[in-house]
């Protein structure tokens, strides 16, 4: 069985899958139905490892044993297969979700929570700063610096950026609003965004920047996360963004922001 390497790892990627799983997977999918030592020499993959990958597969809904002996195993319609991929990842995310959920309420979080409180204490200003890498990891960054506004958050994006930003922000907006917590957003609006721009102004208030690009956001004068790159030219797992906290050069642009501000127009 000659498949192409690059092939194998689109596969492990989409279906989260390691080499041998893969080869052994594609290889039943040839024969549709097999027996661990055929899959073994089609496969590349030895022998005392291919039961216990079979098995692992069977457990992943990625295949079927056959009843009778030999025993065999046979492929299922990798339709079906996505369809299954599915709903275990559903079924594995609220598990996990659920797990997580109970900690609010043990004392291992509580734990946590003193253990990061006293090691904050020791840490300078300026060394809370780093890199995000990522647009979802962005997005996640500027998630929890949302939540846990007090007073001030001024979010600056691109027009694209603006409809993403809706989807991903916009619960923990409404309950920075409820908060009592002022949002400003400035972005280029036009006819793609317009009606998204409509709908944040419940929340925030909204102008547009049709002369500039830019994009970062600063909350409470004291955090500010800017991305370095152009989201129309960056794949979304390779942008970055960086984290600062320190009130000394976040007030500064969020001074620089307050003098453009004036001259962006509302909708």
């Amino acid at each position: 069985m000659i498949v192409k390497e690059e092939f194998l790892s689109r596969l492990r990627k989409i279906f989260d899958l390691n080499l041998y799983e893969v080869r052994v997977w594609t290889a039943l999918l040839s024969r549709g139905v097999s027996t661990a030592g055929e899959l073994s020499n089609i496969s590349d993959v030895p022998r005392s490892r291919t039961y216990d990958i079979l098995e692992t597969l069977e457990k992943k809904g990625f295949i079927v044993m056959k009843l009778g002996k030999p025993i065999k195993f046979v492929a299922l319609k990798p339709e079906e297969v996505v369809e299954r991929v599915k709903k275990n990842l559903k079924r594995d995310a609220d598990d996990k979700s659920k797990r997580l959920d109970k900690l609010k309420g043990e004392d291992i979080l509580e734990e946590l929570n003193s253990l990061f409180t006293q090691g904050i204490k020791f840490i300078e200003p300026s060394d809370l700063s780093g890199s995000v890498k990522g647009r979802q990891n962005v997005y996640n960054h500027l998630d929890m610096m949302i939540r846990e506004a007090e007073k001030t958050i001024t979010i600056v994006t691109t027009a694209p950026g603006l409809n993403r930003k809706m989807e991903a922000l916009l619960p923990s907006l409404e309950k920075a609003k409820k908060r009592g917590v002022e949002i400003r957003i400035a972005t280029q609006v036009n006819e793609d965004n317009k009606k998204i721009a409509e709908e944040l102004e419940k929340v925030a208030e909204v102008r547009t920047m049709p002369k500039m690009r830019a994009r970062f956001a600063i909350v409470d004068s004291e955090q500010l996360l800017f991305m370095v790159l152009d989201d129309e030219k960056v794949h979304p797992n390779y942008d970055i963004a960086i984290w600062l906290s320190t009130d000394f050069f976040t007030a500064a642009m969020e001074q620089l922001f307050e003098a453009a501000w004036k001259g962006f127009k509302k909708l």
